[in-house]
């Protein structure tokens, strides 16, 4: 097979058995033909395992207790074998061309270590369009990151060797873990868009986690990291901090308007001091 290097997908799920088939079902379909297929299930309490059980040898299950997403993805990641790997959600799908899509581009492309497509967005079962502010830029899109997520997991792939280079996915963050993550690889990486809608990014469920917790205050943490940790160039660090002077401002007034004065105040603080 040193054709077709192997490709790692991992596909972290808790209580989505519901919806995990659909992406299970997805990758198996894919047309590349050397692909592992390896599922975290993070503590799952309902159907999961039964499901899985169906798969047998065609998938390979890891099992933990509930650590969150990010401490998913990892346990995934360290112990998958490809040259590549690629992520899945647990709610998304993909096209059958996503894999082999991609594979083609690192093979005419062999200098990049990040890709990803572009989606389809379902959101409550109908098919919706992005708004301009979520268009997907091409190359080093570090600057327009800031403010808001620009790379999906369910669309991205890279070279295992990224990770040895930026790290992995913060096991603290919640939410934003992704946003944390492609803003340490985009602040001196290119991260390229491959033109072709072959991810499905399903959303508007009840489960989904920022219907929980508040994104900006993850990455209001991880601007402040980034912009303390020295990595980045004068011009880089000016433009994070207008973005985290705002991001603060507009939390902290949020926290404020709760009854959370002593935690809006506190980021009305920081946003002064930045």
């Amino acid at each position: 097979m040193k054709k077709y290097p192997l490709v790692s997908v991992i596909l972290p799920s808790y209580n989505r058995a519901w919806t995990l088939k659909d992406a299970v079902d997805s990758v198996l379909l894919q047309d590349y033909p050397n692909i592992e297929l390896i599922i975290i299930d993070d503590g799952s309490d309902d159907d999961t395992q039964e499901l899985l059980g169906v798969y047998k040898n065609k998938i390979t299950v890891l099992c933990q207790e509930n650590k969150g997403v990010s401490a998913a993805r990892n346990k995934g990641i360290k112990a998958s074998r490809g040259k590549f790997i690629a992520l899945l959600d647990s709610d998304d799908a993909w096209d059958k061309r996503k894999i082999s899509c991609q594979m083609e581009f690192f093979n005419d492309h062999p200098e990049a270590l990040i890709c990803q497509t572009e989606e389809i967005w379902i959101r409550n079962g109908k098919k919706v369009n992005p708004k301009v502010k979520h268009k997907k830029p091409s190359g080093m899109i570090f600057e327009q990151s800031l403010h808001l997520c620009l790379v999906s997991p369910s669309s991205v792939m890279m070279k295992r060797q990224l990770f040895d280079m930026k790290g992995y996915f913060n096991e603290t963050f919640l939410v934003c873990e992704d946003y944390d993550l492609w803003l340490r690889v985009s602040s001196t990486l290119p991260v390229f868009l491959i033109d072709k809608p072959y991810t499905i990014k399903r959303g508007g469920h009840k489960d989904q986690l920022s219907n929980f917790h508040s994104q900006d205050k993850f990455r209001i943490q991880s601007l402040s990291t980034l912009i303390e940790s020295g990595s980045l160039t004068q011009e880089q660090v000016q433009k994070a901090k207008k973005v985290l002077k705002k991001k603060c401002v507009i939390y902290g007034n949020g926290c404020i308007k709760r009854g959370k004065n002593k935690e809006g105040e506190s980021y009305l603080g920081l946003a002064e001091s930045v």
